[in-house]
């Protein structure tokens, strides 16, 4: 995993915390963004997408409360930093799939979440029409890094018994959770603003 000294500090002695301090930003950003890699800003990355500010990235991850060895699906993973976050929180013995509609970016995100030597973790370009990746018995866990014009349904499908979903729609963040019965529980959790969601 890259670590650096010039990098956001969350000083929350948690898994989150700590995951955010072994994998360094400044390694997920253009070389011209690099420098800012500390400043709790989003930044532009290309494709008109950005890496989210830090703060937001770690309330989210917070929220998401991922568990070792959980099976995460990371949609509009960008520059693959999310994706290599979510693998840190997992373990070796979790997976964690980043999907990206841009190809260039999908690409170069997979050549970053690879040179974090998490092996666990890989970024794929997504399908087209195909929001997210459905599987057999849904993700444990989702994080949704843009924003959804409203809550797609075709996400929360993906959600799996006892799963957590973490999206934001409009401003809104939202989590949705599958409770063990079945039945869909979301709450929202504070105001934010985030590049949109293509879901086309």
């Amino acid at each position: 995993m890259r670590s650096s000294a010039h990098q956001f500090q969350d000083g929350r002695e948690d898994a989150v915390g700590r995951a955010m301090r072994a994998v360094a930003r400044r390694g997920f950003l253009p070389r011209s963004q690099q420098p800012f890699a500390g400043h709790d800003r989003p930044l532009p990355i290309g494709g008109g997408q950005t890496s989210s500010q830090p703060t937001t990235v770690a309330a989210m991850l917070r929220l998401l409360k991922v568990p070792v060895g959980a099976r995460v699906l990371d949609v509009g993973s960008g520059s693959g930093w999310t994706t290599a976050l979510l693998a840190a929180l997992v373990g070796p013995s979790g997976e964690v799939l980043g999907v990206e509609r841009e190809p260039a970016l999908a690409e170069w995100g997979a050549r970053n979440v690879q040179a974090a030597g998490m092996p666990w973790a890989r970024v794929v370009p997504a399908q087209p029409d195909v929001l997210g990746v459905p599987r057999p018995g849904g993700w444990d866990r989702v994080l949704v890094s843009a924003s959804a014009t409203e809550m797609p349904q075709e996400l929360v499908d993906q959600i799996g018994y006892g799963g957590r979903m973490v999206i934001p729609v409009r401003t809104t963040m939202y989590l949705v959770e599958r409770l063990p019965d079945g039945s869909i529980r979301t709450t929202d959790h504070g105001a934010y603003q985030f590049v949109p969601l293509i879901e086309d």
